[in-house]
């Protein structure tokens, strides 16, 4: 579960790891850009563009939106 603040700020409850289990989290960051899971196979765009943020020297993350299959570029909110 995940929703969005009026600020662009997303909050993400549940997500799952590595071994398919559900893990529930309290995070708050602002979504730098969204990229559809769709992308051609070897393609990697979200991760392409975080590490352009992070050569720029953002704390730049991809994350896995699982409601909108979507990946996510964020970095902390200022409130973290």
């Amino acid at each position: 579960m995940s929703t969005t603040a009026a600020d662009g700020r997303r909050h993400c409850g549940a997500a799952r790891n590595r071994e398919g289990s559900d893990v529930s989290a309290a995070v708050s960051a602002k979504v730098l850009e969204r990229f559809p899971a769709g992308a051609p196979r070897g393609s990697w765009p979200a991760e392409e563009y975080a590490a352009r943020r992070r050569a720029e020297g953002e704390p730049a993350t991809v994350v896995m939106d699982l409601e909108s299959d979507a990946f996510l570029v964020v970095v902390p909110s200022d409130g973290d």
